[in-house]
């Protein structure tokens, strides 16, 4: 079982990079304009859906962290703001920074020994699965974003 070190690496460098991936959502969402991550193409989610629902749960699994509640619904995790302008696509950026940096800040102290322990409820799985999921998470979800990224702008 990987440490609360490692998983907080992991999450980090989703994050910010330094992965061996060699992609990361800082770099990657911070390229993209607001119109491009606004559009929709049919059959698929927006770049901004995708973004916020990374963050959605990152700040569902924060708030474990912090407070020890768990509180977030799948159905509310796409319903983001309406962007209309470059600088609110960046505050919104700015925020999942501060947030993601926080979250691996937690992590990093968590005892290892939670790891193994429920989720705040064991029908959640354990705080392991549940960080390794949010970790395979990120990176599924990036991968939509720079695929719908090049769909947009280049096809």
């Amino acid at each position: 079982m990987p440490t609360s070190k490692q998983l907080s690496k992991h999450v980090y460098q989703v994050y910010f990079g330094g992965n061996w991936t060699e992609v990361n959502l800082k770099d990657t969402v911070s390229n993209i304009s607001y119109k491009t991550a606004s559009q929709k193409k049919e059959g698929f989610n927006s770049i901004l859906a995708l973004t916020y629902h990374i963050h959605y749960f990152t700040k569902v699994q924060l708030r474990v962290l912090e407070e020890g509640i768990l509180e977030g619904k799948d159905s509310e995790s796409y319903n983001h703001p309406n962007i209309t302008s470059q600088s609110e696509w960046e505050a919104l950026h700015k925020v999942m920074w501060q947030d993601a940096e926080r979250f691996t800040e937690l992590l990093e102290q968590l005892p290892d020994s939670i790891l193994d322990q429920p989720f705040t409820d064991k029908k959640y799985g354990t705080y392991a699965t549940n960080l390794m999921g949010l970790i395979e998470h990120t990176h599924y979800h990036l991968g939509q974003i720079i695929i719908l990224n090049k769909m947009i702008t280049q096809y």
